[in-house]
């Protein structure tokens, strides 16, 4: 986008909400930045703390969720996403005419340090040593050296090079699989698309799904790459449905993958009873790989304010046709 989504003159008039949950910080933070108070909207879409405003004033609202009633409503002009991933947001389509934006903050950095936490925790035998030490068994196990190991990064946008900038620091040969159109920069020791990984699985030790959930990546790890790895550890810090989990559990008792660390899940919490729990060699990490700070949100919309304000479009802006 080259230009600004929204009239001019827009913010000058616009009431500010924000959602359920919002911490009080966020808020305070806000009203400081936009110089007005700050409303709220609950889940049924109730705008509150409005008494004495202007019912008709365009609506800037910012959350986790966009009720039904508010979609439908047209004061409604811009939304600020307290989250990265925005699928949840556009299933079903996106309001025509509102302006989304999402929040990154460091997610990036946090989920790059992740990823590098558990390939150092793989190639120590961190695992091993937690299971011996259960069991009171002494035995010695050689460690495998990260460095000159290859990382295939699925995902090449902010958090795929983030965690690639983090994997090359530990001297991981890093190839980002991505769009053709991403720009060939950034950490990243190789790039090739989707369609040009085939040679590349069996020689990956390592595997990172970044993606963002789009129908072309929904179930894009199903047999047919799993099943083509070589006893690679795969990592899951993109979305959950980016995964087939029936054709992880294929691929980990084939021997294809030797470990999994998934932070994301189709169905979060799983239930007691859900297969996933079932997974052998497999860590949950309960969605907290890249847990938003107040901080992420307040610095993030302060972007996109100072870039509308300034007749510009916000870097932060979802493409809505490409799903993020």
């Amino acid at each position: 986008m080259s230009s600004t989504p929204l009239p001019a003159g827009l913010l000058d008039r616009a009431a500010l909400a924000v959602g359920p949950g919002t911490a009080p910080a966020v808020a305070e933070e806000l009203a400081a930045l936009t110089g007005r108070p700050v409303l709220g909207y609950d889940a049924e879409g109730r705008i509150t703390g409005a008494e004495g405003g202007a019912p008709d004033a365009p609506l800037v609202l910012v959350g986790a969720t966009l009720p039904p009633a508010l979609r439908g409503d047209p004061r409604v002009r811009w939304f600020h996403s307290v989250n990265a991933g925005v699928d949840a947001l556009l299933d079903g389509g996106w309001p025509a005419g509102v302006l989304l934006t999402r929040t990154v903050g460091r997610m990036g950095e946090r989920i790059g340090q992740y990823a590098l936490a558990w390939v150092l925790a793989d190639c120590q035998g961190v695992p091993g040593h937690l299971a011996r030490t259960a069991a009171r068994a002494w035995r010695r196990e050689p460690s495998e050296l990260a460095g000159g190991q290859t990382a295939l990064v699925y995902g090449t946008g902010h958090i795929g090079t983030a965690v690639a900038s983090a994997l090359g620091a530990a001297g991981l040969h890093t190839v980002g699989v991505g769009r053709a159109e991403h720009a060939p920069d950034g950490p990243f020791d190789e790039r090739i698309t989707a369609g040009e990984d085939g040679p590349w699985l069996g020689r990956a030790r390592f595997v990172v799904d970044a993606l963002p959930l789009t129908d072309a990546t929904r179930d894009f790890f199903a047999d047919a790459r799993l099943s083509a790895l070589r006893g690679a550890t795969f990592l899951n810090v993109g979305r959950g449905a980016t995964v087939s989990l029936p054709a992880l559990g294929r691929a980990l008792a084939a021997g294809h993958v030797r470990g999994a660390v998934l932070d994301v899940l189709t169905d979060e919490p799983p239930a007691p009873g859900h297969p996933v729990w079932e997974l052998p060699r497999t860590t949950l990490t309960s969605h907290s790989a890249g847990i938003t700070a107040g901080t992420d949100i307040t610095a993030d919309f302060r972007a996109c304010w100072e870039a509308l304000r300034a007749g510009q479009a916000p870097e932060l802006a979802v493409r809505v046709g490409r799903g993020y």
